[in-house]
């Protein structure tokens, strides 16, 4: 007997389906476009954190699922078999001008106080960097607590330990149980018309895959532009922001200026020939934070979308509070996190 139906196989409703399942649910996961074919298939994988100053529930929320994520990603390796390319290598950042030392270093004092053990947010030399990007200051913000994942391999780990589990992604199947809708873009299309309002939308992102070999590495942030040394040997480059555009699937010459940002910003990427290029949309809230938790006028329905660009890292902990929802009834979603607070 299937106690949850999830619609949609990309990152939150898979590790909300590996979260139930986890706890002895029986799960049925459907998509009729297969696992990761949204956004959730994309190459970048950049899991930091908001900055460390003016705390709120939604910065704690996401601390909470920083610190989570080595353990929830490993278990997932470790039934199922695939890795996941995460690793926990910490970011540098360049710093501009005296003012940005200034703030990095009051910086460092309120991570000492909101991350307290957890975490470090340092200001270093760019000398003493090996993998740095430029700096016309000569320095660098260092921070532990930033991760990086591949996107695509970390959903393939995941559906590999829900089959581990006898879970599979299927096309279609009737709900059963309670039902998640973690549609993505489609689903904030789908709502938007539904309540004649915008819900959400798709924005349009685009990221490359260099062939260099930094494994290992800190990730980088320059310019805009995140650089994520994945655990294959491949360099993430990425990615545009667009809310208007032509085609959603296509790369264009934005992709081009951010790759020539990153090279100009790392010079070992320089020669670096571009391997693969990515471009698709990223479901956006109106409220621009993830949207959790009963679907108000649907009695048994739940929503979990708006990932946006901080989907993976919010993951593991949106999936344990998902399921302390759907199968205990125990609302802990964060106000600003509801599903009312776009509606």
């Amino acid at each position: 007997m299937v106690e949850i139906t999830i619609r949609g196989a990309g990152i939150f409703g898979l590790s909300v389906a590996w979260a139930c399942v986890r706890r002895g649910a029986a799960v049925q996961v459907i998509d009729p476009f297969g696992p990761a074919s949204g956004s959730s298939g994309g190459i970048v994988g950049a899991l930091a954190p908001h900055v460390p100053e003016k705390w709120s529930a939604k910065k704690a929320f996401q601390l909470d699922s920083l610190l989570m994520a080595e353990r929830f990603w490993h278990e997932v390796e470790a039934i199922g078999g695939a890795k996941s390319g995460y690793a926990r290598k910490g970011r540098l950042q360049p710093i501009l001008n005296d003012r940005g030392i200034e703030l990095a270093h009051r910086r460092a004092e309120t991570a000492q106080e909101f991350w307290q053990d957890n975490a470090v947010w340092q200001v270093l030399q760019a000398k003493d960097a090996d993998w740095a990007p430029a700096s016309p200051t000569g320095w660098l913000i260092y921070d532990s607590l930033s991760a990086l994942i591949h996107p695509r391999q970390a959903c393939t780990a995941l559906v590999m330990a829900l089959q581990a589990k006898g879970v599979t992604i299927q096309a279609e199947a009737p709900d059963q149980g309670q039902v998640l809708w973690a549609t993505g873009v489609a689903g904030l299309t789908d709502m938007s018309a539904r309540y004649d309002r915008v819900v959400g939308a798709g924005e349009k992102g685009q990221a490359a895959l260099l062939a260099h070999d930094a494994r290992g590495l800190p990730q980088l942030f320059a310019d805009g532009v995140h650089i994520i040394p994945h655990s294959d040997g491949t360099v993430a480059v990425g990615s545009t922001t667009e809310r208007y555009f032509d085609n959603a699937d296509q790369t264009d010459t934005q992709l081009d200026d951010v790759i020539a940002k990153a090279r100009s910003a790392v010079p070992a990427l320089a020669s670096a020939q571009v391997i693969d290029r990515w471009a698709g949309l990223r479901p956006r809230s109106h409220s621009r934070a993830p949207m959790l938790g009963a679907w108000p006028d649907r009695p048994g329905h739940f929503i979990a979308n708006g990932g946006f660009k901080i989907g993976f890292g919010m993951a593991p902990k949106i999936s344990e509070v998902m399921a302390d929802l759907l199968l205990d009834g125990s609302d802990a979603v964060p106000d600003g996190f509801r599903v009312t607070d776009n509606l």
